[in-house]
């Protein structure tokens, strides 16, 4: 997927044109980076027609002082992000709504930032958001992004955040009716690779239709990011904040819908994982993984309502749920150790275990298979692997399967040295359960594809529809 820039201005013009347009006034306020979002305003020239305020509090007393302690005690948070938006704006109005024209669009942007640190290899991130009328008057809404920074120095970074300010703002004043353009515009004149933005969040009464779960899928197909993280209850993630030191047990599927085979996979993968020394359901991220890509890399074009609707009946079963662009499973695994050295699981089934050891899903990898494999189990990452039936009605475990000839001794190796280890399942019954089939059921209305899903998933694509549910007419 290329990247694309949606606006042919420069960082220049945008502050340009919103500086030269005296309608547009507010605050800019800016932690732990420097003022760089406001030096792209002040460079550009005509910066009092749009900026009131800029400030920076460094310092922890002076920052808690300004916008209080929050509940996680963090500075690089979202909460400190919301404080210091809503504070900021209140002051704007309270300060010069009355000496302003009534025709005055009010905002107040906000950032705080954990750059690179000298001689410490932290992790660099922000947190970047406005607060801001849609129209003169109007009750404000808030945009909130979550940014990763690539560059390797503290003065790269600072820059590109302030280039990512201006464009944030610009998007939420001219491109505010689409926000799918918004999120397209956030990287314009960024080079790729330099900032990964990884969460958005758009609230406020102009936002109240936008389901924040579907807008954030966009994040991938604009190319912000490889995968978009939600929890249990619903809400958007972000990776490193629920992955850090956390041990990790993930399984890909469909989930269209999610089956009770399904379920069964996970709970059984859960048991085996469990097994392993300080690994238990406290310290422990179940996540159902769903890849936009088929597994030849092409993007299998999922509408984002389709995939909402798979992520919802996952968090119904209390599951944490992450939608990628990744083919292969070693990229799955580096996504994850980017977070943590924990332990790593990967449930499969052994149709999975074929793919696999299928060398064509090597090509454009350098060193074939061998790389693959070195990249899948370098430490703590084992494949937990479900059986199957055989021809027979017999089960058949992941000992017996057949791989070419050539590969018959690194299937081996793999094997003793336990980076394969073999689960159970609690019912053979099972494995005549086929989402497809489930699928194609559910359209014709209710029956007995009902008792092939969780109880509670059954009762919500009736609920609410899903999948194309209808109940026929009588």
């Amino acid at each position: 997927m290329e990247h694309k820039n949606v606006s042919s201005r420069s960082t220049s013009d945008k502050a340009l044109r919103l500086n030269l347009d005296d309608k547009k006034y507010g605050t800019i306020v800016e932690i732990g980076a420097g003022q760089e979002v406001a030096r792209q305003f002040f460079m550009a020239g005509a910066a009092a027609g749009t900026i009131a305020k800029t400030m920076s509090a460094y310092d922890m007393k002076f920052s808690d002082a300004i916008y209080g302690v929050q509940d996680d005690g963090r500075y690089v948070s979202k909460s400190r992000l919301k404080s210091m938006m809503m504070q900021e704006f209140d002051l704007v109005l309270e300060r010069v709504s009355e000496a302003r024209s009534k025709t005055s669009r009010y905002f107040a942007y906000a950032a705080t930032v954990a750059a690179k640190s000298f001689n410490r290899d932290n992790e660099c991130h922000a947190w970047c958001g406005i607060r801001i009328q849609m129209y003169p008057g109007a009750e404000p809404s808030n945009i909130k992004v979550h940014v990763r920074m690539r560059d390797d120095n503290a003065e790269a970074q600072q820059h590109a955040l302030g280039v990512l300010g201006v464009n944030l703002i610009y998007a939420a004043y001219y491109y505010f009716e689409n926000p799918k353009m918004i999120i397209d515009s956030l990287t314009d004149n960024i080079k790729k690779g330099r900032i990964e933005i990884d969460s958005i969040e758009f609230i406020g009464p102009y936002f109240d239709d936008l389901d924040n779960r579907a807008i954030n899928l966009h994040l991938i197909r604009s190319w912000k990011t490889r995968a978009i993280m939600f929890k249990a209850d619903g809400s958007i993630g972000v990776p490193a904040e629920m992955l850090y030191k956390k041990n990790v047990l993930t399984i890909r599927g469909s989930f269209k819908p999610v089956t009770n085979l399904n379920v069964d996979m996970i709970e059984q993968g859960k048991k085996a994982f469990f097994n392993n020394e300080d690994v238990n359901d406290e310290n422990t991220l179940t996540i159902a993984e769903i890849s936009l890509k088929d597994t030849t890399g092409h993007d299998n074009k999922v509408p984002e309502e389709d995939l909402v609707q798979r992520i919802q009946l996952l968090n119904l079963l209390g599951y944490d749920v992450m939608v990628s662009d990744y083919t292969r499973y070693f990229s799955l695994r580096a996504y994850f150790r980017q977070y943590t050295h924990k332990e790593i699981g990967i449930v499969v089934g052994m149709i999975n275990i074929r793919q696999i050891f299928d060398e064509n899903l090597y090509r454009g990898v350098e060193g074939g298979i061998l790389e693959g494999f070195g990249k899948l189990f370098p430490d703590h990452t084992r494949l937990y692997v479900y059986p199957e039936l055989d021809s027979d009605g017999e089960l058949r475990a992941f000992t017996d399967i057949r791989v070419q000839e050539n590969l018959r001794f690194l299937y081996q190796h793999l094997v003793e040295n336990g980076f394969l280890y073999g689960i159970d399942t609690s019912d053979k019954a099972l494995f005549e359960i086929y989402s497809r089939d489930v699928l194609k059921k559910l359209k014709s209305g209710r029956g007995d594809w009902e008792e092939l899903v969780p109880k509670d998933v059954a009762e919500e694509i009736i609920k609410l529809g899903f999948f194309g549910f209808k109940e026929p007419r009588r």
